[in-house]
């Protein structure tokens, strides 16, 4: 049995094919499994995983004018011919998709191959890409009841996202993993893998009014991480509440999930992988998407989200220090409200999302 996946240059495309292969590891270990793109993304946990990389160059389609957009028209298709010839030498039983302009060339070739084709869509409004694999899908795997609108009713199910499986393992002392006091509420501040410099600078000027009653986890990016601990040192704050701020560029997979567990509410972009996390951890949340005209989904996701009381969504543009600590003050400090938002979270999604798709994947290929 062959299985091939797809789709990469962000994390939010990468990491949910590796929590897919996993379950398929688990499940199926005698599965050969292939990663077809421009780039292995993470090549030590392709190695790790037993996922044989296949290098398949591919154009990006962007949303302005630029030349470069004639340029990679061509590579597109230089690709479509790459993915003919490796699809075939190899001739997987089923191909993965996550979407994203390096699935476009090898969708095109396993169409034409007639190979089966599984497309998964995270964001409420789906991608280009992936409103082109879906012409050709057998199987098209949603992550919000909004998305459903843009695909054939009879081939598609809603399965939310898959996640890996160390982030759904529960701690038993959460805040002894991050090392943090035991007493006060715990707020968690994270911008995803790179950060958000926006949002480091908003808590940045909340320390003073956030400190007093919270203990606050940042997770700022690797970039961004010794400037916003000089900024920290430079506001002079006492030490006694400089002892609750916990500042880190880069978390581990356990680290997050603990910080996820400790948290009595949580700062995040909207990023479709940031909402299933919040979803299955149960935690109320304050949403601050990346403004539309650098990233179209974000926003739409976090209203997704949001129109089932698991949310607050704060616009970037509009958002200053003030406005933000008396948001979190009102969620944590209101009788019910973050209780009725960790319900509402918990039903948003399932942690099933990864077992649905290997078995979907596996019977799709044992039949090809």
């Amino acid at each position: 049995m062959r299985i091939m996946f797809v789709g990469g240059g962000t994390g939010g495309h990468f990491y949910p094919l590796i929590a897919v292969a996993e379950q398929l590891r688990a499940t199926h270990s005698d599965t050969s499994l292939y990663y077809i793109g421009p780039e292995p993304y993470n090549r030590a946990l392709l190695q790790e995983l037993d996922i044989r990389f296949v290098q398949c160059p591919s154009g990006k389609r962007r949303r302005y004018f630029s030349f470069a957009n004639i340029l990679d028209t061509f590579k597109v298709a230089v690709g479509v011919l790459v993915a003919i010839v490796k699809l075939y030498a190899i001739y997987p039983d089923v191909i993965f998709s996550k979407g994203s302009y390096t699935s476009v060339p090898v969708v095109l070739a396993a169409a034409f191959l007639r190979i089966p084709i599984v497309v998964h869509e995270s964001d409420a409004t789906p991608g280009s890409a992936n409103k082109l694999g879906a012409k050709f899908a057998r199987y098209i795997a949603i992550s919000y009841d909004d998305a459903a609108q843009f695909f054939p009713e009879g081939k598609t199910a809603l399965t939310g996202i898959p996640i890996r499986q160390r982030f759904l393992e529960q701690h038993p002392d959460p805040r002894a993993v991050l090392q943090l006091p035991p007493d006060l509420p715990v707020i968690f501040v994270t911008g995803g893998s790179l950060g958000a410099e926006r949002v480091n600078l908003l808590i940045l000027d909340s320390l003073d009014e956030l400190l007093p009653q919270y203990i606050l986890i940042h997770q700022t990016g690797d970039t961004n991480k010794d400037t916003v601990v000089n900024t920290a040192l430079a506001r002079q704050l006492p030490s006694d509440l400089l002892e609750r701020y916990f500042v880190y560029g880069h978390m581990s997979g356990e680290e997050m999930a603990a910080a996820y567990e400790a948290a009595s509410l949580v700062i995040a972009r909207a990023g479709s992988t940031s909402i299933t996390e919040l979803s299955l951890k149960h935690k109320p949340a304050i949403l601050i998407p990346i403004p539309e005209e650098i990233s179209h989904d974000q926003r739409t996701n976090a209203y997704a989200y949001a129109r089932t009381g698991a949310a607050s969504v704060m616009e970037e543009k509009n958002l200053t220090d003030g406005l933000l600590t008396a948001e979190i003050n009102r969620i944590l400090t209101t009788n019910g409200v973050a209780e009725e938002m960790a319900a509402a979270a918990a039903r948003f999604t399932t942690p099933q999302a990864a077992s649905t798709l290997a078995n979907t994947l596996y019977a799709i290929a044992a039949e090809h």
